[in-house]
């Protein structure tokens, strides 16, 4: 669990198109070199320590004769950002991915004053 400790908390959201390997033969759709893709979201304006990031799927276009295989994982959350990660595995081919983020955290106060 989280605790906030602040009396501003900061909402960021997005989405992103990830990649779009079916065009271009890329290494998604023929199943063939890296199986993971990421990505660095940067937010419009840094939390004050590192947020909550929940991501999601919003659009995954799969081969149908292949088994379908997705790890969303948002990594490496600082107060300025994340990577969004996308992995799968064996044969499963992906044409593209597109996902969806929200970002909940403490946001500085411009009118509180660090007392030391």
């Amino acid at each position: 669990m989280q605790i906030i400790n602040s009396s501003r908390i900061g909402i960021a959201q997005g989405a992103v198109d990830l990649f779009s390997d079916f065009e271009e033969g890329g290494e998604m759709w023929t199943g063939e070199g890296s199986r993971m893709r990421s990505q660095w979201i940067g937010f419009d304006r840094p939390f004050s320590t590192p947020p909550l990031v929940h991501v999601s799927l919003t659009l995954w276009d799969m081969d149908s004769a292949h088994n379908v295989r997705a790890d969303l994982a948002a990594e490496n959350i600082s107060e300025s950002g994340f990577d969004a990660v996308f992995r799968t595995w064996l044969d499963t081919k992906v044409a593209r991915v597109r996902l969806s983020w929200i970002a909940m955290g403490a946001v500085a106060d411009d009118d509180a004053w660090d007392v030391v």
